[in-house]
């Protein structure tokens, strides 16, 4: 199968999360609005040049009534976009929660959600904070409505990346929030699928579709934005390679169109953070060749369309 369908989606993860996963400590009050003040402007810029509409993963704890991010993201759904569910915290341990836990965890994000909508009760898609979906987790989506998932990320590259990083700092002495989740997820299917209740990593029956984080086939690469805005050679390669998926979901980050220089980074995450380390023009024309690539060769839409579009192929 050829590539036909795709979508675009921005996990708008607030920059505190970074100083969590390095193990740095709390972040300085100034980064606390950054990336939904000046990444999210630029990533509707670029999708408005495109004609596209995106899927946005919000942190609700970040778009609170008064707060500085959230009349761009209710723009942002007034023109097209989706608003989709990333937990209310961002707690990276949120798989491992009790499912009461879980539940108020995504209720409080939706909440801010519908305000956001303008649409009360518009339950939609969910992305997990590191990627990680337990059976808990998908049982308490289910218990709400949710009609599609997207955080299986099944990349074993990705996995020994993170073991390894996770290892060198805990040699260093430095504790991360990131957990290791299931080594299963690696094996799960790589394109969109029914999980099953006890086990999402397999197919299933759950009244949810799974939408997978995109990597290329048989050898399973991350075709993400990490991955495609550092590297020309890297990115052509990954983009060449999932010519041979016929979905692709394509995840970015709030952090890909930050610049380190003109937001003002402190120079202790720029040093943990690759992708800071690529000024924005880069990212940005990086980002217009991936875009340009997708809307070439598929139909690009945001995920709830996708999910629809898949549920009726799987009743």
């Amino acid at each position: 199968m050829t590539l036909s369908l795709g979508s675009v989606s921005v996990d708008l993860d607030p920059l505190r999360c970074y100083y969590q996963i390095h193990g740095l400590g709390p972040s300085p009050d100034h980064l606390t609005d950054v990336v939904l003040q000046r990444a999210l402007p630029r990533f509707l810029d670029v999708f408005d040049r495109f004609g596209l509409r995106s899927t946005l993963f919000v942190v609700g704890s970040d778009a609170l009534d008064g707060s500085p991010g959230r009349p761009l993201l209710r723009e942002a759904a007034r023109l097209g976009h989706e608003l989709g569910n990333h937990s209310f915290h961002h707690p990276y341990d949120l798989s491992r929660l009790p499912l009461s836990v879980i539940v108020d965890e995504l209720r409080a994000c939706e909440q801010v959600l519908d305000e956001l909508r303008g649409k009360p009760g518009s339950v939609c898609g969910f992305r997990a904070p590191g990627y990680e979906l337990s059976p808990t987790l998908l049982s308490a989506l289910s218990q709400l409505g949710f009609r599609y998932d997207s955080s299986v990320f099944p990349c074993p590259p990705y996995y020994l990346a993170k073991l390894a990083v996770l290892a060198k700092l805990r040699v260093s002495g430095r504790r991360s929030s990131s957990i290791i989740g299931s080594p299963w997820q690696q094996l799960a299917p790589m394109q969109p699928y029914r999980p099953a209740q006890d086990d999402p990593n397999r197919p299933g029956s759950a009244p949810l579709i799974e939408l997978p984080v995109a990597v290329t086939k048989y050898l399973r690469l991350p075709a993400i934005g990490t991955s495609l805005l550092l590297s020309a050679p890297l990115r052509r390669a990954l983009l060449t390679g999932m010519l041979r998926q016929p979905f692709f979901n394509l995840e970015l980050h709030g952090i890909d169109l930050i610049d380190a220089k003109l937001d003002g980074i402190p120079s202790e995450l720029v040093a943990r953070q690759p992708d800071l380390q690529v000024p924005l023009w880069q990212k940005q024309q990086s980002l217009v060749e991936i875009l340009r690539f997708l809307t070439d060769h598929a139909q690009v839409l945001p995920l709830q369309d996708v999910a629809s579009h898949f549920a009726q192929t799987m009743v």
